[in-house]
Formats: structure tokens, sequence, C-alpha cells
């Protein structure tokens, strides 16, 4: 089985995490990361652009993301009760990718990325720089985990993705990464924003409603 799966579209580094919800569990075995050429053309896509491609993709209100079959995802809340993040958990990485509003001159990921490498090394890590499908890309060593951020600058809007795994899985890890960022689609929205402010998370009723039992439970 690949990392991704084409399905028709229904109608209708080592981190702590607080305040963390898990939904939907994935299984193992058999699992197989592939590359390649699953989506047609170069994503991530703005909401314009989005391609026809019967891929079934995770509504979270700025991104739509293509979960791999069987991942497992896991909600993160900031104090407030409000969504920060979510990561898509898989045997060969924790992924995650999280859009910004940035400037229409574009260029926000260059100045960004300066910054992060000098917060990672502030922390310790071993951090480079390398060439990857969209430009500049992180990599980065702290402890047993290794990340590699990925970061791409589109109308209005920048997207970053990273993956933090083991070492012994980095070449499935960065094609895992590559495949979620290539298949996202961001909704930027008409409303203006300062930049760098993260465009809003929405969860699905579903996974809000799993959530909120949760709580109560």
């Amino acid at each position: 089985m690949g990392l991704f799966g084409r399905r028709r579209r229904d109608d209708d580094v080592e981190e702590h995490f607080e305040d963390v919800e898990d939904y939907a569990d994935y299984e193992d075995d058999g699992y197989e990361v592939v590359g390649g050429d699953l989506f047609d053309g170069a994503g991530p896509w703005d909401e314009e652009d989005a391609p026809e491609d019967g891929l079934n993709r995770l509504d979270l209100g700025s991104v739509r993301v293509p979960v791999p079959d069987g991942a497992q995802l896991q909600v993160e809340m900031d104090q407030s009760g409000s969504v920060k993040a979510v990561h898509v958990i898989t045997p060969v990485g924790q992924l995650t990718v999280t859009a910004y509003a940035a400037p229409k001159s574009g260029g926000l990921w260059h100045e960004v990325s300066t910054e992060l490498a000098e917060e990672l090394r502030g922390q310790g890590a071993t951090v480079r720089t390398t060439t990857g499908e969209w430009g500049l890309e992180l990599l980065a060593a702290l402890g047993e985990a290794h990340l590699r951020f990925v970061g791409v600058d589109g109308p209005r809007w920048m997207l970053r993705g990273v993956v933090a795994g083991p070492p012994d899985r980095l070449e499935n890890s960065t094609a895992a990464l590559y495949e979620l960022v290539r298949g996202t689609i961001v909704v930027r929205g008409a409303l203006p924003m300062p930049v760098r402010t993260p465009l809003p998370i929405e969860l699905p009723p579903a996974i809000a409603q799993h959530i909120q039992l949760g709580q109560e439970s």
C-alpha cells in the first residue's frame, strides 16, 4: 500500500504537547511509503488553483490535507482551548503543515527559516540547510529526533511543513513530507491579516465532537 490512496470525494524533534487529543488509529502492518508523482503538477495549491484529482482531503479550514491511509491524527490545543495544530502521525514520523499570512511580494520563508535555524541552534540542535523540491530546506538533529522543514511561498500565504522522525527512516520520512505538502490546498481567505499570523484551523465536526466527548468523560 502506498502512502496516499486515491479515493472518490464524499459529497457530504521530539516534542511534548499539552492538551493533546488523539483521533483515529493506524495499523503499522504493511505500511509502506512511496515517493513519485502521485499528484499532477507541483503543489501545494492555492484554493483557486486546486486540482480536481479525486483525492480525499481532511478539511481543516485554512488547509485541506491528504491524510495517509491508516494514519493517526493528533490535535494540539493551546491554553485557550483553540486548535494550535493538527499532526499526522505515521510509522515514519510526525508530519505537520501550517499556513501563515504572507506579503504579496513573497519571500517570507527565507526570512522565517533563518530565525528558525537560530532558534533550533539555541536549543542545542545541529542545523544545516539544503536544497529540495521547493528550494531552501532545514535539517535539524536534536537528541534522538531528526527534523526536516520545508517552506513554500504562495499568493499571500506561506506553507511550512515539518517531519520529525527516527534517523533510520529519514528517506521515507522525507518522501512522506513531500507528498503531504504536494497534495495540500491552502485556503487563504480574503480578510487582511498581519504577516506571519497563522491561518485559523477549524476541525471537522466529527473530530471536534470526539474531542469534546473526551474532555467531558
